[in-house]
């Protein structure tokens, strides 16, 4: 399972990188495409809520693209966004055959629609940023090595469960280990590429603020496919489930390492 997991990563690997590299559209595009796939994949966990999944999948797409458009990250248009969908889904609800159970539909279908589009949109956000590609990379490499080293450490080591009731696979001591790689990967990273855009410090914080973020993301999933009872998000990426599984530590780390990026310049 390990070795699938990194030959996995090794073929997708170039590909991601040369996203980065080549500039903010493509990097783009390819969070547009990993926040559909995500979204559609949560929505089948969520399946026994009976979400409004066209829907949900439209007003996701519409928004991650409402979003590009508004770099700055403008509160007001947010809000203004998560209104109109609630709008929608009540409208939908209210005009529909059956009232039973609306309350898991619209909220299953607004989670989908707005929460994981926004959030991943933050690595856009900090794709656009002074040394934005530098940093993508180091959140990549940072959140690659962490859940490769949390995965292994907690298999070879691991005895106390983490959140036995969530994924009882997740260890205390593969959370560690988790954390201590996390902030050397972010100190190599800094002392290897980063030197002119990070101090060591804040490197140091960042990195930690990451393998943290990165591992609750994660957890946030596993609580999600527990409801769902299903142990996968899909079948697309081998070794890892779905693509959900494989972006989930993106979705509190991408606005929490964006905001703490604010902070630190």
């Amino acid at each position: 399972m390990l070795l699938t997991r990194i030959l996995t990563a090794v073929a997708g690997i170039p590909f991601i990188l040369a996203c980065i590299y080549s500039g903010n559209i493509p990097f783009y595009v390819m969070m547009f495409i990993i926040s559909s796939l995500c979204v559609q994949e949560y929505l089948m966990i969520s399946k026994k809520y009976n979400p409004h999944t066209a829907v949900s999948l439209a007003m996701a797409a519409t928004f991650f693209v409402f979003l590009y458009f508004f770099k700055d990250f403008p509160a007001d248009k947010v809000i203004v966004s998560a209104i109109v969908m609630i709008f929608v889904l009540f409208g939908i609800e209210i005009f529909g055959e059956n009232p039973t159970f609306c309350i898991g539909r619209i909220s299953s279908s607004f989670l989908g629609a707005f929460f994981i589009p926004l959030a991943l949109m933050h690595m856009v956000y900090i794709r656009n940023l002074h040394g934005g590609m530098k940093l993508v990379f180091f959140i990549f490499i940072v959140i690659w090595i962490l859940d490769t080293m949390a995965y292994a450490f907690g298999k070879a080591l691991g005895k106390h469960k983490l959140a036995n009731n969530i994924s009882p696979n997740k260890t205390l001591e593969g959370a560690i280990a988790g954390i201590v790689f996390g902030v050397l990967a972010a100190v190599a990273c800094r002392c290897t590429f980063m030197s002119n855009i990070l101090t060591l410090q804040n490197a140091i914080i960042l990195g930690l603020v990451i393998a943290v973020s990165g591992q609750f993301s994660d957890l946030a999933e596993s609580l999600i496919k527990r409801d769902g009872n299903v142990k996968d998000s899909g079948k697309v990426v081998p070794g890892h489930g779905g693509v959900f599984d494989r972006f989930d530590s993106y979705l509190f780390t991408a606005p929490v390492a964006y905001y703490v990026l604010q902070i630190l310049k």
